[in-house]
């Protein structure tokens, strides 16, 4: 059987974790939870992209149609200014699941706008790294 094949793409500023504000986003680095949530889903295979430049993560968005059966999104700044991220989310027939870190609502007023979210199957917020894992569950649950 072949294994289902997942991307996670990041944002800007999320190749800071494990040092950026911990208090939010806790101490460990994406490489190393990346590391686990492999281990954990032997079932996906998974890959890693993250870029600080929003036509990177345009780009690899688009890319990403016909290669991978779905994608966890944490557009992390971008996700409350990037059109382009909108528009090549819509272009594509890849279902995207939103992931945030932190709670975007118990944030500042202008993160609680998200712009990707009408283009996306789904969001999950505020519940730290395992957003991802629970971004897998969706997969593990439906052929889309």
């Amino acid at each position: 059987m072949q294994k289902r094949k997942i991307i996670i793409i990041n944002g800007p500023n999320l190749n800071l974790l494990g040092k950026r504000e911990p208090e939010i986003y806790g101490g460990d680095s994406f490489e190393e939870f990346f590391k686990k949530l492999q281990n954990k889903n032997p079932e996906f295979q998974l890959e890693y992209y993250q870029s600080n430049i929003e036509g990177k993560l345009v780009s690899k968005i688009q890319q990403a149609e016909g290669e991978v059966d779905g994608i966890l999104l944490n557009a992390a700044a971008y996700t409350h200014t990037s059109v382009a991220i909108h528009d090549a989310i819509g272009a594509i027939t890849v279902p995207v699941v939103e992931i945030h870190i932190s709670n975007i609502y118990k944030r500042e007023e202008f993160r609680h706008k998200s712009i990707i979210s009408s283009k996306c199957v789904g969001m999950i917020s505020g519940l730290g790294l395992k957003g991802y894992q629970l971004g897998l569950e969706y997969f593990k649950s439906t052929n889309k």
